[in-house]
């Protein structure tokens, strides 16, 4: 890949335009504006809270609540106060994949949800004909990748373009594309309901840089069946965004209120006390 749209993997994403009418949205915050107390909360997502004992998957589960929760009022047109929250659920399914219950009733919109180092991420579309088809988010950090993580979860053509073009590339470089490669096949992994109980090889993913002027830039997952997911990617800071689905769309677009990613700064918060007290 190169600055001037050059590709990663098996060949190039496809460059039309995705296809209209089906919306997805997507919100973003910051675990430093996580609400107080439990009221947002329903009961059976405060009776999993209290089940969690590690500061780390605690701080998350509330992360990826808040914002899903966020991103599915915002979508509805329904009030972000505590009441109007607490109707709104984030459960999941056997597989792990999270859907969303209003009132106790599944509800028809699909939701997919990311966190990393104390930022969290949502998207959010219409369930039934017409909508967006399964989605998936990933978000990543830019951080150094080892040698053996590029040789042991990237396929051979990924690997070649991380230690080689991608490494020259101003717009990446080496550490950027590993990340990247790593979120796009995450969130294709997600679209197919099997995360990272699949082997992350068995999906080849196709990068494009040329982004938009809004910042999005294509790529491509093609599962070793052959099934191509299409997705969008975007840098906002030290954060990598992907989003990704079995149809082509448009990316998705942000919705109010959304924590500005560009400027966030990676946290992690529970090193400092990795348990959680009695009675918190």
């Amino acid at each position: 890949m190169d600055a001037t749209g050059g590709t990663a993997g098996g060949g190039a994403p496809a460059g039309r335009t995705g296809e209209p009418g089906a919306e997805r949205h997507w919100w973003a915050g910051h675990e430093g504006d996580l609400p107080g107390g439990r009221d947002w909360l329903s009961s059976r997502e405060a009776a999993r809270l209290d089940s969690l004992r590690f500061t780390k998957r605690r701080t998350e589960y509330l992360l990826r609540r808040w914002v899903g929760k966020r991103a599915v009022a915002a979508r509805a047109g329904l009030a972000a106060d505590p009441g109007s929250l607490a109707r709104i659920e984030l459960l999941n399914r056997m597989t792990g994949a999270p859907y969303v219950a209003l009132e106790g009733k599944e509800a028809p919109w699909e939701v997919s949800l990311s966190d990393r180092a104390g930022c969290a991420v949502a998207v959010v579309g219409v369930l039934g004909p017409g909508g967006a088809g399964t989605l998936g988010i990933d978000l990543e950090v830019v951080e150094p990748r080892s040698e053996g993580f590029v040789s042991d979860f990237l396929t051979a053509a990924e690997q070649a373009w991380v230690r080689g073009p991608a490494s020259s590339d101003p717009f990446l470089g080496r550490d950027a594309a590993a990340n990247l490669v790593w979120s796009a096949k995450e969130a294709a992994l997600k679209v197919l309901h099997l995360g990272l109980r699949a082997d992350t090889r068995w999906v080849e993913v196709a990068v494009r840089s040329d982004a938009r002027d809004d910042g999005w830039a294509r790529f491509a997952a093609t599962w070793r069946g052959g099934q191509v997911l299409p997705g969008w990617w975007r840098r906002e800071g030290d954060f990598l965004l992907t989003v990704a689905a079995r149809r082509d769309l448009e990316p998705p677009a942000v919705l109010p209120g959304a924590v500005d990613m560009a400027s966030a700064t990676p946290v992690h918060s529970w090193v400092a006390a990795p348990v959680v007290s009695p009675g918190e």
